[in-house]
């Protein structure tokens, strides 16, 4: 998979300016579960992402041969760039394939399902039990539905990785607290080490810490609160998180220039021992286990969960987490034949994925591969430990709001803006 995937991945948004119309062309037409005939499982996915296609071959031709005998796999694809796009046009004509990727744009996905497009495969026999309940939470939280429309073919936690060394040589202790992150990040800065590393240019790491927060200070409803209209961002309570965030970017904490610093750069940063943490998902695993990358050793990199706030509502343990690039159903022509495809694609596909490509997907592990490094298993562990997950600080926003929030952030640490007039310029986009 690109970086350019994998961020899309992180991100789960798409700052497409179709959302709005889609829902004049979805209320044209109305799908019922069957009509016509499948004469192949058609799968349409993005061009750039060859994770998810190679993954069903395989597939086809290993544990679900007799799927495929039955309904034969025919995989096109279109430009993520335009994806959504497209899939707002299939489903405008009804015409939505038997497999896709999902939208990037969560209240698109909505949209499909207020208008019966997709199918819910909580229905399917057997489906639900192959879903670890973590990846089950986001997907309710994501489409604000108790019904599984999706599959989750990755499964990202987010936190913050840190350099044990680091922390050794520096007798810091994994942070538990927000306090213990600040005084750990002064003893860091007054020892000569950058005490974060972070992507200021494309903000969303930034974003992600002033979200984390607001889970574990107000709870995990409260975005979803701001979401349904029932709280705003400019409340006090909400620009209390992001006035903590500035404050690590008024001490120091993330270097200087930020607003210059990419994702690539934020890595390098890190994996060639320049700063001590980094707050990224658990897909930069790619990039630990690229010797070419990563002088630092994949050993002596360490996970800990976004730290718990003082007197907070929220719980450390409420991981905050995505599912990458889901796979929807659609329910026109959702015949027994599809049905056995998406009960052998639960079954089987976190097994392939991960002996394949590496991938920790919101699948049950059945077969574990022997080559699987620590750091997967320390995400595989987290997962499955996961009950409930919290999303990320824009999720439930406009794409308008995400671009918004994104471009300020680098503005908000750098002190060009305050945490209240970052707030209010996010609230009025949203």
């Amino acid at each position: 998979m690109t970086t350019a995937v994998k961020r899309r991945s992180a991100r789960l948004v798409s700052a497409l300016a179709v959302v709005g119309a889609g829902a004049v062309l979805l209320s044209a037409c109305s799908s019922g579960s069957t009509g016509g005939s499948n004469t192949a499982f058609n799968y349409l996915g993005q061009t750039e992402n060859t994770t998810i296609v190679g993954t069903l071959k395989t597939l086809s031709a290993g544990e679900c041969t007799a799927e495929n005998k039955a309904l034969p796999l025919k995989a096109t694809t279109n430009p993520g760039s335009s994806f959504d796009q497209k899939l707002q046009l299939l489903a405008g004509q009804n015409a939505l394939p038997n497999m896709s990727m999902a939208a990037g744009t969560p209240s698109l996905m909505k949209q499909f399902i207020s208008a019966g497009k997709l199918k819910d495969l909580s229905s399917v026999a057997g489906v639900s039990d192959h879903i670890l309940p973590a990846a089950k939470s986001t997907i309710e939280k994501l489409y604000d539905t108790d019904k599984l429309y999706v599959l989750p073919t990755e499964f990202n936690i987010e936190g913050i990785w840190y350099n044990k060394k680091i922390f050794s040589d520096n007798g810091i202790e994994v942070p538990k607290t927000w306090n213990a992150l600040v005084d750990a990040s002064v003893k860091l800065k007054a020892a000569g080490v950058q005490p974060i590393s972070t992507d200021g240019k494309d903000g969303w790491p930034i974003t992600r810490l002033i979200g984390d927060y607001i889970f574990r200070d107000l709870g995990p409803n409260a975005l979803k609160d701001v979401a349904d209209g029932k709280a705003k961002l400019t409340d006090a309570a909400y620009v209390k998180a992001a006035d903590a965030v500035a404050s690590l970017g008024k001490q120091g904490f993330f270097g200087d220039a930020v607003a210059s610093i990419d994702y690539s750069t934020m890595i390098n940063s890190f994996l060639t021992g320049k700063a001590a943490m980094m707050y990224n998902g658990s897909w930069v695993l790619a990039n630990f286990a690229d010797k070419s990358q990563n002088q630092i050793g994949e050993d002596n990199i360490g996970y800990m969960p976004f730290p718990a706030v003082s007197g907070g509502k929220g719980s450390i343990d409420q991981v905050p987490s995505n599912v990458g690039v889901p796979v929807t159903f659609a329910s026109k022509n959702f015949d027994s034949k599809v049905g056995d495809w998406v009960g052998c694609i639960a079954k089987n596909y976190g097994n392939q994925v991960l002996a394949d490509s590496g991938v920790v997907s919101g699948f049950t592990i059945t077969k574990q591969p022997s080559s699987v490094s620590s750091l997967t298993k320390t995400v595989q562990d987290v997962a499955s430990k996961t009950t409930t997950s919290v999303l990320w600080f824009e999720a439930l926003f406009s794409a308008k709001a995400t671009t918004v929030s994104s471009n300020n952030a680098s503005q908000l640490v750098n002190g060009s803006i305050n945490g209240s007039q970052f707030m209010q310029l996010v609230q009025d986009a949203k």
